[in-house]
């Protein structure tokens, strides 16, 4: 059995390391709150993005002709980006993002397919790195809060991997948000993009709004300058952008809910160690007690 004093020392240890988990939880509960603002002010920019794509689409008559919008004849090599965390302890926040990638990754061998991996997060360009899968370009040092500059510079890069023929298909993996408690891989179609997703408003996530069409009554008349095709050839690269930004956002809100979860779970096991360690100490302490009581009387039994 350890002595009073080990187990007093391990009772002192594991309150240092709960007060840490605590304040890392308080932490992530704050962040998250910021998180999810972020969210919510990104909605009226998406839906104004699309109702401008749609009504330049309706002057022009037509979709313009653009590479990102134009699939490859074939497909023989898959871009998947891996969108995750630049820290640990948030649970299996970055492992199942990482693991859903690589059984894709799967998939498209048994299909035949090459997969280029893109990173964004440190804890993903690792694990690949690790597994032998390096990351073909790794966008790291922001997943506490992404900007719109991070979403472009991730943008402009696939785009060009699209367009250059590196790549035939990029797929977007990373945690879609739902609650604090509850965080859900989603896996979506970026390039190339489908005329339907940007003219229509068709988005898979949750968290921006979908549009059901606009009020009856007269409209105003609008002049484009330059031309709606035009703009509408600039808003298509607009709303890449702004998907990997929605995509950024959402993987953020999730990390520091899976971190608040994991600290407070982290908290709460603390606690329950700490009460079987005072336990052991009680126990400890009695065996003592009970022992000296035994030399005392046994003592006093040599005497008489």
């Amino acid at each position: 059995m350890a002595s009073q004093r080990d187990v007093r020392n391990r009772i002192a240890s594991v309150k240092n390391i709960q007060t840490i988990t605590r304040a890392m939880e308080m932490v992530a509960a704050a962040r998250l709150r910021r998180a999810e603002q972020r969210i919510e002010a990104l909605r009226p920019y998406a839906h104004s993005l699309r109702k401008l794509a749609r009504q330049a689409a309706e002057a022009a008559g037509s979709v313009p002709s653009l590479p990102i919008l134009t699939p490859h004849e074939s497909v023989a090599r898959v871009g998947v980006l891996v969108v995750a965390g630049d820290r640990g302890l948030a649970g299996a926040f970055n492992s199942q993002i990482v693991r859903a990638a690589v059984a894709a990754s799967r998939e498209h061998d048994a299909e035949g397919l090459q997969t280029l991996f893109f990173a964004s997060g440190r804890r993903p360009a690792s694990s690949l790195a690790f597994r032998g899968l390096e990351p073909v370009t790794s966008f790291t040092g922001f997943s506490d809060r992404p900007s719109f500059a991070d979403a472009r510079d991730i943008a402009d890069r696939l785009m060009t991997a699209y367009v250059d023929g590196e790549v035939d298909r990029v797929d977007i993996f990373y945690n879609g948000y739902i609650s604090p408690i509850s965080q859900v891989v989603r896996r979506e179609r970026l390039l190339p993009v489908h005329e339907a997703a940007v003219i229509a408003g068709v988005e898979p996530s949750t968290l921006v709004e979908q549009t059901t069409g606009e009020p009856e009554g007269p409209r105003a008349l609008v002049e484009y300058e330059p031309g709606p095709t035009e703009i509408l050839a600039q808003l298509v690269p607009d709303y890449v952008e702004i998907s990997i930004f929605r995509a950024l956002l959402e993987s953020t809100a999730s990390e520091h809910g899976a971190r608040m979860t994991a600290m407070r779970n982290a908290s709460e096991n603390a606690g329950t160690l700490i009460e079987d360690l005072t336990l052991e100490m009680n126990r400890a302490r009695q065996a003592a007690i009970t022992q000296e009581i035994m030399e005392v009387v046994a003592g006093a039994e040599g005497v008489s």
